[in-house]
């Protein structure tokens, strides 16, 4: 599909084309250093981001001003901690139904995400999207 990008995935990798499509869609873009961490754990909000970021693709179209950012965010009480990169994607993703915290009223964004979440997560957004 595209061209690998990354300096720590190899052609030979059985997740290469994966990441190469995801790359080539800008669902990822890696860390600023040329790699993309395959064996890394993610948070929930690098999650979110690749999930907001697809929501582009399969046509999930939202609009959100700063206020309403704010908004969502402050309705959870780690908001704050939300990164700054990562705002408007959490946001949107709030705001669609694709993920709704983790209870108590937090959303816990620095937490890392297991695969049901993602998954969970995923299925939403097809759902949303109205491609299942």
């Amino acid at each position: 599909m595209g061209e690998n990008p990354f300096g720590d995935v190899k052609s030979s990798d059985w997740y290469c084309g994966y990441i190469e499509t995801a790359s080539v869609y800008e669902i990822i873009n890696g860390y600023n250093n040329g790699n993309f961490g395959p064996n890394d754990t993610i948070t929930r909000q690098q999650a979110m981001v690749m999930i907001a970021r697809a929501m582009k693709i399969t046509g999930l179209t939202i609009s959100l001003t700063g206020n309403d950012i704010s908004a969502l965010l402050g309705a959870y009480t780690d908001g704050a901690f939300v990164s700054d990169y990562a705002k408007d994607c959490i946001a949107a993703c709030l705001k669609t139904g694709i993920t709704s915290g983790t209870g108590n009223a937090m959303i816990s964004p620095k937490d890392y995400i297991t695969r049901a979440e993602v998954a969970v997560m995923v299925q939403r957004l097809l759902q949303k999207s109205g491609l299942i």
